[in-house]
């Protein structure tokens, strides 16, 4: 079993929730629900995965809160 943090958003237009797992290309997608886009993205990636081991080109770190005046 492996895991992968991913970074989910909000779209403003649509409503949908969108997810992406930063540095694995091609792994991001979206759903109505939080359950709904995990188990969407869980399948993008399981599918990816098959294709071989990823190349990852960006490593996430995590987020930063800025104050700006």
């Amino acid at each position: 079993m492996r895991q992968f943090t991913a970074v989910i958003e909000r779209c403003t237009e649509t409503g949908m929730l969108v997810g992406s797992v930063p540095g694995f290309p091609g792994a991001h997608s979206q759903g109505e629900s939080l359950d709904e886009l995990k188990q969407n993205l869980t399948e993008v990636i399981e599918m990816l995965l098959e294709e071989g081991e990823p190349e990852f080109d960006a490593e996430f770190v995590g987020t930063q809160t800025l104050e700006v005046v």
